[in-house]
């Protein structure tokens, strides 16, 4: 027995509406590569947040200990310039920092570098101006 096949006649409406589905799902995959549907990136702070107010509190003649309380520990404590410490911010807005207006802080532009002599008291402090305010 020989089955005979039966093509049915499409209706335009019925191609339309597989037209229409088929450009909802190709538009659907295509988005869900664009920044709406992002994944949640973290703000990212590298270094220590220091202002000009808290740099304001040091002084030539004060001690490490002294500076470590006021301004924390140092970004970088160099092994061959012992008697120099760096404090450097940077600063990459997530998603939360973006959301809140919070610029990025780019290339070590907050930098503070505080020298000392070789009792570890303070003889000169640079870049305070680099640093926000508060």
């Amino acid at each position: 027995m020989i089955k005979t096949f039966n093509f049915r006649s499409l209706s335009s409406a019925n191609v339309l509406r597989k037209i229409a589905m088929s450009t909802i799902l190709g538009a659907t995959v295509a988005m869900s590569g664009c920044s709406l549907l992002s994944v949640y990136k973290i703000d990212l702070p590298q270094g220590t947040a220091i202002t000009q107010t808290q740099a304001q509190k040091l002084q030539v003649g004060m001690n490490q200990n002294q500076v470590l309380y006021i301004l924390g520990s140092p970004a970088i404590r160099d092994t061959l310039a012992p008697k120099r410490w760096d404090y450097i911010y940077d600063y990459k807005a997530g998603t939360e920092g973006r959301r809140q207006g919070i610029a990025d802080v780019k290339n070590a532009s907050q930098h503070l570098i505080v020298y000392f002599d070789d009792n570890g008291l303070v003889t000169r402090i640079e870049g305070i101006d680099s640093l926000p305010a508060s």
